[in-house]
């Protein structure tokens, strides 16, 4: 699993001109699924992006600040050969999607996090505005 987790002022998702998700101060998350991610991979990124000392000293769980969680099979590209990337080390949509969904409760049960998301599989324009800048990288 790959996070690309940014602290932001604010934080939207659109899909044809529809409001999706918004968020104020918080968390954006772009989140890609392997293949072989499961219930480990769920429960640590999930603690990762609630548990990080983002905001000065303290955490999204500490502070009570909002996440927008939105999938991003990109994140998986593989440009190393030719001009067109590979999605071979992206996991199927179905699988993605449940995933995905599974980080989303994770955060809100397990840690407490109000979460909006995108919309799985649609294209999306994500707008932020990135506090400091602030963005971090995790892989597990």
């Amino acid at each position: 699993m790959r996070a690309v987790i940014s602290r932001v002022t604010r934080a939207s998702v659109t899909v044809e001109d529809r409001l999706v998700s918004e968020i104020g101060s918080g968390l954006l998350v772009l989140l890609g699924v392997a293949p072989s991610d499961g219930d480990k991979e769920i429960e640590l990124t999930a603690r990762k992006i609630a548990d990080q000392r983002i905001f000065g000293d303290r955490s999204a769980a500490e502070t009570g600040k909002p996440v927008l969680l939105v999938s991003q099979f990109t994140l998986y590209g593989d440009i190393r050969k030719g001009r067109r990337p590979s999605w071979s080390h992206a996991a199927p949509g179905d699988v993605a999607e449940e995933i995905y969904e599974r980080v989303a409760t994770e955060l809100r049960q397990a840690h407490g996090l109000t979460v909006e998301t995108g919309e799985f599989g649609a294209m999306m324009a994500v707008e932020s505005v990135n506090d400091g800048p602030f963005t971090l990288w995790w892989e597990c």
